[in-house]
Protein backbone atom coordinates (compact mmCIF):
# COMPACT_ATOMS: atom_id res chain seq x y z
CA UNK A 1 0.00 0.00 0.00
CA UNK A 2 1.01 3.25 -0.56
CA UNK A 3 2.19 5.76 2.16
CA UNK A 4 -0.79 7.19 3.79
CA UNK A 5 -0.80 11.52 3.92
CA UNK A 6 -3.74 12.07 5.71
CA UNK A 7 -6.32 10.57 7.85
CA UNK A 8 -9.32 9.04 5.78
CA UNK A 9 -12.42 10.60 7.23
CA UNK A 10 -15.12 8.43 7.72
CA UNK A 11 -19.08 10.38 7.73
CA UNK A 12 -21.54 8.01 9.01
CA UNK A 13 -24.74 8.70 11.52
CA UNK A 14 -28.27 7.55 11.47
CA UNK A 15 -30.57 7.37 8.75
CA UNK A 16 -31.97 10.73 7.99
CA UNK A 17 -29.35 13.03 9.81
CA UNK A 18 -28.28 14.13 6.60
CA UNK A 19 -25.28 13.01 5.83
CA UNK A 20 -25.24 13.02 2.00
CA UNK A 21 -26.76 16.91 2.09
CA UNK A 22 -23.80 18.24 4.66
CA UNK A 23 -21.09 16.25 1.98
CA UNK A 24 -22.31 17.58 -1.28
CA UNK A 25 -21.99 21.56 0.84
CA UNK A 26 -18.69 20.55 1.67
CA UNK A 27 -18.00 19.56 -1.43
CA UNK A 28 -19.37 22.42 -2.95
CA UNK A 29 -17.41 24.99 -0.26
CA UNK A 30 -14.30 22.68 -0.49
CA UNK A 31 -13.93 20.82 -4.16
CA UNK A 32 -10.31 19.78 -3.55
CA UNK A 33 -12.55 17.10 -0.82
CA UNK A 34 -12.50 13.58 -2.71
CA UNK A 35 -15.56 11.53 -1.88
CA UNK A 36 -15.11 7.76 -2.48
CA UNK A 37 -17.69 6.91 -5.04
CA UNK A 38 -19.08 3.28 -4.23
CA UNK A 39 -19.98 0.39 -6.56
CA UNK A 40 -23.15 -1.07 -6.65
CA UNK A 41 -24.75 -4.24 -8.97
CA UNK A 42 -28.22 -2.17 -8.99
CA UNK A 43 -29.69 -1.09 -11.80
CA UNK A 44 -28.69 3.02 -13.05
CA UNK A 45 -31.87 5.24 -11.51
CA UNK A 46 -32.62 8.01 -14.20
CA UNK A 47 -29.91 10.94 -14.14
CA UNK A 48 -27.70 8.68 -12.47
CA UNK A 49 -24.04 8.29 -13.92
CA UNK A 50 -21.46 5.60 -13.72
CA UNK A 51 -18.38 6.46 -11.77
CA UNK A 52 -19.70 9.66 -10.63
CA UNK A 53 -23.04 8.67 -8.67
CA UNK A 54 -21.82 5.08 -7.95
CA UNK A 55 -19.83 2.34 -10.09
CA UNK A 56 -22.43 0.24 -11.88
CA UNK A 57 -21.35 -3.79 -12.13
CA UNK A 58 -22.86 -6.95 -12.44
CA UNK A 59 -22.96 -9.40 -9.81
CA UNK A 60 -19.97 -11.56 -11.17
CA UNK A 61 -17.79 -8.13 -11.68
CA UNK A 62 -18.71 -7.40 -8.21
CA UNK A 63 -17.88 -10.79 -6.78
CA UNK A 64 -14.47 -11.28 -8.14
CA UNK A 65 -13.60 -8.05 -7.16
CA UNK A 66 -14.70 -8.92 -3.78
CA UNK A 67 -12.82 -12.61 -3.79
CA UNK A 68 -9.68 -10.70 -4.76
CA UNK A 69 -10.01 -8.13 -1.54
CA UNK A 70 -10.51 -5.16 -4.01
CA UNK A 71 -13.12 -3.51 -1.49
CA UNK A 72 -12.74 -1.67 2.01
CA UNK A 73 -16.38 -2.45 2.61
CA UNK A 74 -19.20 -4.61 1.21
CA UNK A 75 -23.18 -4.78 2.14
CA UNK A 76 -25.89 -6.67 0.28
CA UNK A 77 -28.63 -4.05 0.79
CA UNK A 78 -32.42 -5.28 1.28
CA UNK A 79 -31.02 -8.60 0.34
CA UNK A 80 -31.23 -7.82 -3.48
CA UNK A 81 -28.01 -5.58 -4.46
CA UNK A 82 -24.46 -5.58 -3.31
CA UNK A 83 -22.39 -2.20 -2.35
CA UNK A 84 -18.92 -1.80 -1.54
CA UNK A 85 -16.12 0.98 -1.50
CA UNK A 86 -13.29 0.40 -4.30
CA UNK A 87 -10.03 -0.08 -1.68
CA UNK A 88 -7.44 1.20 -4.43
CA UNK A 89 -9.32 5.28 -4.73
CA UNK A 90 -9.13 5.33 -1.40
CA UNK A 91 -5.69 4.40 -0.98
CA UNK A 92 -3.75 6.91 -4.31
CA UNK A 93 -6.36 9.47 -3.17
CA UNK A 94 -4.62 9.38 0.23
CA UNK A 95 -1.23 8.74 -0.94
CA UNK A 96 -1.17 11.88 -2.97
CA UNK A 97 -2.35 14.10 0.30
CA UNK A 98 -6.10 14.72 -1.16
CA UNK A 99 -8.63 14.75 1.27
CA UNK A 100 -10.67 11.79 1.31
CA UNK A 101 -13.95 10.70 2.61
CA UNK A 102 -16.11 8.52 2.72
CA UNK A 103 -19.76 9.17 3.64
CA UNK A 104 -21.34 5.43 4.75
CA UNK A 105 -24.02 3.81 7.02
CA UNK A 106 -23.13 2.46 10.51
CA UNK A 107 -22.83 -1.01 9.51
CA UNK A 108 -20.45 0.70 6.74
CA UNK A 109 -18.31 2.21 9.03
CA UNK A 110 -18.17 -0.75 11.26
CA UNK A 111 -16.94 -2.92 8.71
CA UNK A 112 -14.19 -0.37 7.57
CA UNK A 113 -13.12 -0.65 11.34
CA UNK A 114 -12.45 -3.81 10.68
CA UNK A 115 -10.63 -4.00 7.44
CA UNK A 116 -8.67 -0.87 8.15
CA UNK A 117 -6.96 -2.45 10.84
CA UNK A 118 -5.72 -5.24 8.65
CA UNK A 119 -4.89 -2.60 6.31
CA UNK A 120 -3.18 -0.55 8.37
CA UNK A 121 -5.27 2.53 7.24
CA UNK A 122 -5.21 5.52 9.89
CA UNK A 123 -8.63 6.51 9.64
CA UNK A 124 -10.80 9.40 12.29
CA UNK A 125 -14.61 8.12 12.40
CA UNK A 126 -17.25 11.28 12.49
CA UNK A 127 -20.28 10.61 13.85
CA UNK A 128 -23.02 13.09 12.15
CA UNK A 129 -25.86 13.76 14.81
CA UNK A 130 -29.50 15.49 15.04
CA UNK A 131 -29.42 18.26 17.17
CA UNK A 132 -32.26 15.67 18.99
CA UNK A 133 -34.49 13.26 18.01
CA UNK A 134 -37.58 15.03 17.80
CA UNK A 135 -35.56 17.14 15.21
CA UNK A 136 -34.67 13.68 13.61
CA UNK A 137 -38.04 13.19 13.36
CA UNK A 138 -39.36 16.07 11.79
CA UNK A 139 -37.05 16.34 9.68
CA UNK A 140 -37.32 12.72 8.66
CA UNK A 141 -41.47 13.12 8.41
CA UNK A 142 -40.75 16.46 6.66
CA UNK A 143 -39.19 15.33 3.67
CA UNK A 144 -42.27 12.97 2.91
CA UNK A 145 -40.23 10.68 0.66
CA UNK A 146 -41.73 7.58 2.86
CA UNK A 147 -45.24 6.19 3.80
CA UNK A 148 -46.12 6.09 7.72
CA UNK A 149 -44.63 2.42 7.86
CA UNK A 150 -41.78 3.55 6.19
CA UNK A 151 -40.68 6.25 8.51
CA UNK A 152 -41.70 4.34 11.86
CA UNK A 153 -39.33 1.66 11.02
CA UNK A 154 -36.41 4.35 10.20
CA UNK A 155 -37.02 6.27 13.09
CA UNK A 156 -36.65 2.92 14.92
CA UNK A 157 -33.94 2.21 13.18
CA UNK A 158 -32.31 5.45 14.21
CA UNK A 159 -33.17 5.02 17.82
CA UNK A 160 -30.82 2.24 18.02
CA UNK A 161 -28.42 3.73 15.36
CA UNK A 162 -27.84 6.68 17.87
CA UNK A 163 -26.57 4.29 21.11
CA UNK A 164 -23.50 3.99 18.67
CA UNK A 165 -21.97 7.38 18.73
CA UNK A 166 -19.68 6.26 21.31
CA UNK A 167 -17.96 4.24 18.72
CA UNK A 168 -16.79 7.33 16.72
CA UNK A 169 -13.92 9.51 17.53
CA UNK A 170 -15.50 12.91 16.93
CA UNK A 171 -19.54 13.86 16.96
CA UNK A 172 -20.58 16.62 14.78
CA UNK A 173 -23.84 17.96 15.59
CA UNK A 174 -26.15 19.08 12.90
CA UNK A 175 -28.09 21.74 13.66
CA UNK A 176 -27.74 23.39 10.33
CA UNK A 177 -26.08 21.62 7.13
CA UNK A 178 -23.41 25.18 6.64
CA UNK A 179 -22.25 24.46 10.01
CA UNK A 180 -21.87 21.13 10.30
CA UNK A 181 -20.00 21.67 6.74
CA UNK A 182 -17.85 24.10 8.44
CA UNK A 183 -17.02 21.93 11.63
CA UNK A 184 -16.04 18.94 8.79
CA UNK A 185 -14.17 21.00 6.92
CA UNK A 186 -12.40 21.94 10.19
CA UNK A 187 -11.14 18.56 11.08
CA UNK A 188 -10.30 17.92 7.35
CA UNK A 189 -7.78 20.84 7.46
CA UNK A 190 -6.64 20.28 10.86
CA UNK A 191 -5.83 16.71 9.68
CA UNK A 192 -4.37 17.57 6.10
CA UNK A 193 -2.72 20.54 7.26
CA UNK A 194 -4.78 23.09 5.36
CA UNK A 195 -5.58 26.66 5.41
CA UNK A 196 -9.58 27.33 6.25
Amino acid sequence: MAAQQGRLMVLSGPTAVGKGTVEAALRAAHPQVWVSVSATTRAPRPGEQNGVTYWFMDDAEFLEMQAQGEFLETAVVHGMAHYGTPLKPVEEHLAQGVPTILEIDLQGARRVKERAQELGLDVLYVFLAPPSFEELKHRLIGRGTETPEQQARRLETAKVELACESEFDVTIVNTTVEQAAAELWQLIADEYGLDN
